[in-house]
């Protein structure tokens, strides 16, 4: 296990100094060392059309010329243009919108404003922003938030007195857009939309937000506003397409970054590996937390952030134990995550502010653009997911342009290891596309009904691109609408907008019941998870705590458990059938084919399995008979005729079909990583038609409709290709891993070789690939 040899409080640059010893060293955990060096910033003068009393206000505050990026988003928000600004955590996006708002609320007093932030504690940080600067002003500039935490008796005062709101988009979903006659004055007045964080609106809840602004914009319509929207977002490969995709109007881009920055030290930490055959490494939880352990006691106030709420608190354990005693008591090392009341988490930021806490392990919860002050360093206990993630973590540490250190530490996933594997990767250019697909015919139902709810759909009318006839049709059909006076109108007793989980396309969810003692319900799992994790003698783990599933009530939607103490847990065993029902596109790719299209998934869940907790022995095995499930979606997917896999004759059928179910894993996570979405929202399959060995290799999405992610895989198959086989390149196992194609006991023999086999002549490298095969001695 690491550790520094300075045992006193000292500062960043020699902490690093002791790191980068050990860069060059064999088999050294540490990967790469990456300095970004500190940076002047670019200023603008203050545009003339800034009000002279907000420029004073401004001056009071020291702020006396502006960011480059700030003064041309304003000149561009001036000028009528929607825009979307993508610069780094801690460059002042802040201003890039707040400015014009401000500036047109002292021009036009009774204008509105609304602000969409991803979450309620990023709301409330902003509105205090911008209320710092409003009380600056003369007249009444009037902020407030609204959200689920707002108390009842002050819902109508902001809705009667408000400048400017501050929201989320569920909010915006259930409490403000069915209700929309009761904020008439804000959308008669509504001038300014501004969306935070847009590429946390991708897949799922960004196809639901595009359809929640289509209704924004209808409402708008009505009321006889049109109002502008200024977006903002960490650094993606296409902020400017996600922005227009989302609002269904063109943008104007601002990405030239003029703020200065502090030094930043990057390190990339790859566990050491204890089993080289198998590819397992030490524990990246235990790693990190120990990491951690060693900036607190030399005098670091550092962030750790963790994927998941179990090991948020088992590294709070673990901070709090290690520095018991020690320069960092226990009341300096906190947790921080979505489940702590506000008031805690209020408490937990001003104190970071202060200096008080010395470590706080957070979820993600954190990530976002919440003032904490200034950091020495962060820690991140495996890949977030995605590239703009990783940046906003690494970004909260130095946020007052001071140094500061960055330590990304890997897990085993495949994921983590490519980008570990690839700094290269990781510093250029964001090859990150944000996907959505407002056109996903259940969400889009969804929201038609919530539209028909608020306002009647009249003849002729338009849902986005959408002629609305044949649609509200079907709905009428189903007892929703009803045609009256050239219009459609709502006539169920239901409120629509309930039923529409927004991180999800459908609602249709399982709860699960706590019979240990007095019946309660403990959790809801959404439907295609709940087949998996609850079906009878399955293992169900809800905080930390393991439940036998006694009954699964498929129909009533309901599974009931017993509390119990166990050393397994249980992992279901699925039957997956694809039928391919449109072609859009197809090339020949070196012999074999790649194509996107629509397709019918079946899906059955047969048996399980019983984990072993910690060694994950195989320990059991049971059968199921589950309900067929049938999905229509969208896939991309790779054919591999006879003609093609004749070249790997000294394969054994058994051995190309290992391989390619490798291939599918390892495609599968790459292709997460370019898509900006989770491993799980893919699903893969392998499929031929009977009597013959010409298989199919489907990524399909695993929502119904889809969610947009074939067709932008099938553009980048070449990238997809060259990245998968640097991650095989670059795994250390000899036949298979958790890391790259999946261990040898799922995979199969011999089934990453094949699996590297098959990949090298797809990008048409055959010569190679024979010379693999003859050192490989397959």
């Amino acid at each position: 296990m690491f550790q520094l040899t300075s045992t006193k409080s000292c500062d960043l640059a020699t902490v690093v100094q002791e790191l980068e010893r050990l860069v060059e060293q064999p088999g050294s955990p540490v990967r790469a060392i990456r300095r970004l060096p500190a940076s002047e910033g670019q200023f603008a003068d203050l545009p003339d059309s800034v009000d002279p009393r907000l420029r004073e206000a401004l001056e009071r505050r020291a702020i006396g010329r502006l960011y480059l990026h700030q003064a041309q988003a304003f000149e561009q928000i001036e000028t009528g243009k929607n825009t979307v600004i993508v610069t780094p955590t801690a460059s002042g996006k802040t201003l890039c919108y707040n400015l014009p708002v401000l500036n047109l609320l002292l021009r036009e007093p009774e204008a509105r404003a609304m602000f969409l932030f991803p979450t309620k504690a990023l709301a409330e940080d902003q509105l205090h922003n911008f209320q710092s600067i409003a009380d600056d002003l003369p007249g009444q500039i009037r902020a407030f938030t609204y959200d689920g935490d707002t108390p009842q008796d002050a819902r109508k005062a902001v809705r009667q007195r408000a400048n400017v709101v501050f929201t989320n988009p569920d909010m915006l979903h259930t409490g403000i857009l069915p209700h929309h006659t009761r904020w008439a004055k804000l959308f008669e007045s509504l001038r300014f939309i501004i969306i935070d964080e847009l590429h946390y609106y991708r897949g799922i809840y960004g196809s639901h937000l595009a359809n929640i602004l289509r209704r924004l914009k209808r409402i708008c319509a009505f009321y006889g506003s049109n109002p502008g929207f200024i977006c903002s977002s960490a650094t993606i490969a296409n902020p400017r397409e996600l922005a227009e995709a989302l609002t269904e109007s063109a943008f104007a881009l601002v990405d030239r970054n003029g703020a200065p920055t502090g030094e930043k030290y990057f390190v990339f930490y790859n566990p050491p590996v204890v089993n080289r055959h198998l590819g397992i490494r030490r524990s990246y939880i235990n790693e990190a937390g120990h990491l951690a352990v060693e900036l607190i006691q030399r005098g670091q106030q550092t962030l750790v952030f963790a994927n998941n709420r179990l090991a948020t608190e088992i590294l709070i354990t673990y901070l709090r134990d290690a520095c018991l005693g020690g320069p960092a008591p226990d009341e300096t090392i906190r947790g921080y995550r979505a489940g702590y009341l506000p008031r805690e988490r209020r408490e937990i930021e001003r104190k970071l502010r202060q200096g008080d806490i010395r470590g706080v392990v957070a979820t993600n919860a954190l990530e976002l653009g919440i003032d904490i002050g200034s950091l020495d360093a962060v820690v991140m206990a495996g890949y977030p997911g995605t590239i703009a993630s990783t940046w906003q973590r690494a970004g909260r540490a130095g946020r007052r342009q001071s140094a500061s250190a960055a330590v990304l530490v890997a897990s085993s996933a495949p994921l983590d290891q490519f980008i570990i594997e690839h700094p290269e990767y990781f510093f250029g250019q964001s090859p990150e596309h944000a996907s959505i697909n407002a056109d996903n015919l259940e969400i889009l139902l969804a929201h038609l009904k919530c539209a028909a709810f608020e306002l009647p759909l009249a003849d002729g009318e338009k849902f986005g691109p959408h002629d609305l006839g044949e649609l509200c049709r079907f709905l009428e059909e189903t007892g929703f609408l009803h045609h009256a006076g050239s219009a459609w109108h709502w006539t169920s007793e239901s409120y629509p907008a309930d039923a529409v989980s927004l991180r999800a396309v459908t609602s249709d969810n399982f709860v699960v019941v706590d019979i240990t003692g007095e019946p309660k319900v403990i959790a809801e799992v959404p439907f295609p998870a709940g087949l998996t994790a609850l079906h009878e003698k399955a293992i169900y783990l809800h905080e930390a705590r393991q439940y036998h599933v006694e009954r699964f009530d498929y129909k009533e939607r309901k599974a009931y458990v017993k509390q119990v103490q166990c050393d397994y847990f249980t992992e279901a065993i699925d039957y997956t059938q694809v039928k391919v029902l449109r072609e859009f596109a197809s090339t020949q790719v070196h012999g074999a084919q790649r194509l996107h299209g629509d397709v019918r998934v079946t899906r059955q869940i047969v048996g399980f399995k019983k984990i072993k907790f910690y060694t994950l022995e195989n320990v059991g095995a049971g059968k199921l008979f589950m309900p067929e499930q049938e999905m229509h979606t969208t896939a991309f997917w790779l054919h591999f005729p006879a003609s093609f896999l004749a070249q790997f004759g000294d394969l054994s059928p058994t051995e190309k079909q290992n391989g390619l179910v490798g291939l599918g894993n390892a495609l599968r996570s790459i292709a997460a990583l370019r898509l900006m979405c989770d491993p799980r929202d893919l699903g893969v399959a392998l499929g031929a038609p009977p009597g013959t060995f010409e298989p199919d290799l489907y990524l399909y999405d695993m929502y119904p409709g889809g969610v947009g992610q074939s067709a932008p895989l099938y553009e980048m198959t070449d990238a997809l290709l060259r990245d998968t086989a640097e991650l095989l390149a670059r795994c250390p196992c000899g036949d298979g891993c958790p890391s790259c194609v999946g261990p040898v006991g799922e995979v199969g023999e011999r089934g990453k070789q094949a699996a590297q086999l098959i990949l090298a002549a797809l990008r048409g490298e055959t010569a190679m690939a024979g010379a693999q095969l003859q050192t490989q001695g397959v």
